[in-house]
């Protein structure tokens, strides 16, 4: 197609040269000067008229994403403050110490990221916007996850420098498991070495995007001055000290070429996905500013089609038009296609219907822990959320009463009585957790949960002082209430309480806002690693128990063997070692083989070399010898266990180390790099595969647990941020003999220590 229409005449721009009129609406605003922000009252709405979209679309639910770093704070900052919704300006890292509005975090403004994702509300010419700022750091994806599970449109911020990042690539997989319409906007071509058109070449080559500028930028780096709008065929200036006037004029004269070349590729874009602008192309017609808007806007709710803006949030410029950009071309909550599960049809697919008089249908995407209680952040996709009403969460069963609804913006509150289709609202006084279901009673629909990605880390901690347990187990439990990607777990060997998360940072926020919040002060280190012990050699025990201490004593005798159990044969009995009574006779009474087993467990428990539990063994008791009134129970438990503790020592035991198959998943180009990055930590690659269009590889490897500790930050630094891995138990081996040598003559310094204690 896009060769098709290249053999097509190409007119040139009908507005390059004669001033453009006004529209008769703007006709008072064009004759006067624009003037300076008066604040944010009226004055400045009626200066903002310039911006009017047509349409008269009124709702839009949109999220902004991008990697970290990228501006999307800051451009959140500048939306809040050309709506009106805020009366000035701060910066990220700003040195009036204020920092951004949706920053609200003291953690956030700290270290000058943002770390829980915020919501915000703000009105631009008709119509009303929902705003919900997430974070870039990999650390925290599950936020913008949690976000664009329930927003209808997002903007992807992508830096003019860096162009598409690590983090750009997991949003950009996020919008598509989700099915988010969306706009990308290349911030920062105030700076030196910005160029938005490698920005535009690395969405269509590595997001595999159908994208194209819908602006093309005035001057870049330092001259950067304001945008070309070629849809409309316009320039757009952006003056005064904080951007807020927008002087709209010609389009530069010795920019007529560049505007004919990019305007023809726009219109080569659509058309590959748009029937309509191709029809008007193959009959060599121009299509006009309408017929532009309105392809523009089917494509990208249908998300085949990406419209590309341009800007500095920093500088104040290209925010007003991103803003028309949103009500033009993302859409209303109504033309999202939404799903819910019928739980009594086997989970079919019933589709929602968006409209406020039809059945209550709300999903709780996002909880917060507030002086006044549980805040539950809801999306409304049908019916309404009324003030002293009840609703039902259909995950529980249980019916609860709305006492409290309120409007977010950033840390801040507005109260309203009810909520109707397509809004986000939070609310006061529902214990429930993130993604049940609310509905008015008579529907057994539940709307699909979010993805939630494995932990790739693990801390071990615990509360520095012994009486504040209660405080750090209450802490961990509303985290891991409203973070679903942290997981918290008691090893059932080593007893340690394990924090497992994204990263290093996610883990170290969390521990942080433990000591802030809960005045926990807690202590964390590198987990103990589960080893365990086994045998090599089969080797006979002969063992007799013989105590006196007056009255009836202790006597037994046992003789049999020990031999080592494959996996196949522990398979096959179904646990990991075995008892076989192969006694003839009864110089062991028959009532003491039991005994005989449980002393075989007792000794399983405690290994010979570092006290690890052992496996892989089979005990196989063949004789013995009792006394009429020595013998007992406990007599017998004592000679097994004694005698199996003596036969594990003879028997060549080894220590045995929890192997993980650990998958790595990154760009092609870092195969070498991640491949010699688990070889450094003796992982054994199985397989490697390259995907479909050669773009990405996946490595599977064995590696021991003990070795895996900070590979996260490791293949992060290798791969630009751009690699990702899971791992999963595979089976214990046996360690190298020199680990072996460091962990007995480490356990027994542990002993000595504990001895001189």
């Amino acid at each position: 197609m896009a060769s098709l229409l290249r053999l097509v005449t190409r007119t040139k721009p009908a507005s390059v040269g004669p001033a453009a009129s006004l529209s008769n609406r703007l006709a008072a605003a064009a004759a006067a000067k624009p003037s300076a922000l008066p604040g944010v009252g009226s004055a400045f709405a009626a200066q903002s008229a310039r911006w009017l979209s047509g349409g008269g679309t009124k709702h839009r639910n949109i999220g902004i994403s991008a990697h970290i770093d990228s501006g999307k704070t800051t451009l959140t900052e500048r939306i809040l403050f050309y709506t009106g919704k805020i009366g000035s300006i701060h910066d990220v890292r700003g040195k009036d110490g204020v920092g951004a509005k949706m920053d609200s975090m003291e953690l956030e403004r700290e270290k000058g990221i943002t770390i829980q994702s915020a919501a915000t509300f703000c009105e631009w010419k008709d119509s009303h916007i929902n705003i919900i700022d997430t974070p870039g750091h990999v650390d925290f994806t599950i936020e913008v996850e949690r976000a664009l599970r329930v927003l209808d449109g997002g903007v992807l911020v992508l830096c003019g420098v860096s162009g598409v990042q690590s983090q750009s690539l997991t949003v950009d997989r996020q919008m598509k498991r989700y099915n988010v319409p969306r706009l990308a906007f290349v911030n920062k071509l105030d700076r030196q070495g910005s160029n938005p058109w490698k920005v535009i070449g690395d969405l269509r080559d590595q997001l595999k995007l159908n994208a194209a500028a819908v602006q093309i930028p005035i001057g870049l780096e330092g001259d950067h001055a304001g945008v070309v709008d070629l849809v409309e065929m316009k320039s757009y200036i952006f003056e005064g000290e904080k951007g807020e006037n927008v002087v709209e004029g010609d389009i530069p004269a010795d920019m007529a070429d560049e505007v004919e070349e990019r305007k023809l590729e726009l219109v080569e874009k659509l058309a590959d996905v748009d029937d309509e602008i191709a029809e008007i192309f193959l009959m060599e017609e121009t299509p006009t500013a309408e017929d532009m808007k309105a392809a523009i806007r089917r494509q990208t709710v249908a998300c085949a089609f990406v419209p590309v803006f341009m800007g500095s949030a920093f500088k104040n410029k290209g925010v007003q038009p991103l803003l028309d950009g949103v009500l033009d071309y993302l859409p209303e909550p109504v033309e999202k296609p939404n799903f819910a599960l019928d739980r009594t049809k086997g989970e079919e697919k019933v589709p929602v219907t968006c409209k406020s008089e039809d059945s209550l249908l709300a999903l709780a995407f996002k909880l917060e822990e507030t002086p006044f209680g549980q805040l539950t952040y809801m999306r409304v996709y049908q019916g309404m959320l009324k003030k002293g009403e009840y609703i039902h969460n259909v995950n529980d069963g249980k019916k609860v009463k709305l006492n409290r609804i309120v409007r977010m913006h950033s840390d801040d509150m507005v109260e309203i009585d009810e909520a109707g289709a397509g809004e986000v609202a939070a609310i006061f006084g529902i214990d429930c957790r993130s993604m049940d279901t609310f509905s008015s009673g008579e529907m057994n629909l539940v709307m699909s949960s979010m993805f939630v990605p494995e932990p790739v880390m693990s801390l071990a901690v615990k509360p520095a002082k012994s009486n504040k347990q209660n405080q750090f187990a209450k802490a961990l439990n509303k985290f891991t209430k409203e973070d679903p990607t942290l997981r918290v777990k008691v090893d059932a060997d080593t007893k340690e309480t394990i924090l497992s998360g994204m990263g290093e940072l996610h883990l170290e926020v969390y521990i942080e806002r433990m000591n802030r919040e809960y005045d926990v002060e807690c202590v964390s280190g590198q987990p103990n690693v589960n080893y365990k012990e086994t045998i090599s050699a089969k080797t006979e025990f002969d063992w007799l128990h013989k105590k006196q201490t007056g009255g009836s004593g202790q006597y037994a005798k046992v003789v049999g063997y020990i031999e080592p159990l494959s996996l196949e044969e522990q398979k096959e009995v179904g646990k990991p070692n075995e008892f076989e009574n192969e006694c003839v006779g009864t110089n062991i009474p028959p009532e003491y083989y039991t005994s005989c087993e449980k002393g075989s467990n007792d000794a399983f428990n405690v290994g010979a070399l570092v006290g690890c539990e052992v496996e892989g063994i089979r005990v196989v008791l063949k004789d013995g010898a009792s006394h009429a009134v020595d013998s007992s129970d406990q007599a017998f438990r004592i000679c097994m266990a004694n005698a199996i503790r003596d036969a594990m020592r003879r028997a060549r035991p080894s220590i045995l180390e929890p192997v993980m198959t650990v998958e790595v998943d990154c760009p092609t180009e870092f195969q070498g790099t991640a491949v010699a990055g688990l070889n450094r930590r003796m992982g054994m690659i199985q397989s490697s595969d390259m995907n479909d269009d050669g773009s990405g590889i996946r490595i599977e490897a064995e590696v021991p647990l003990s070795n895996m500790f900070g590979y996260s930050t490791e293949l992060r630094s290798q791969t630009q941020g751009k690699g990702e891995f899971t791992m999963e138990y595979l089976r214990h081996s046996a360690v190298p003999r020199n680990v072996q040598d460091e962990l007995q003559k480490k356990h027994q310094e542990e002993r000595e220590a504990q001895n001189a204690a």
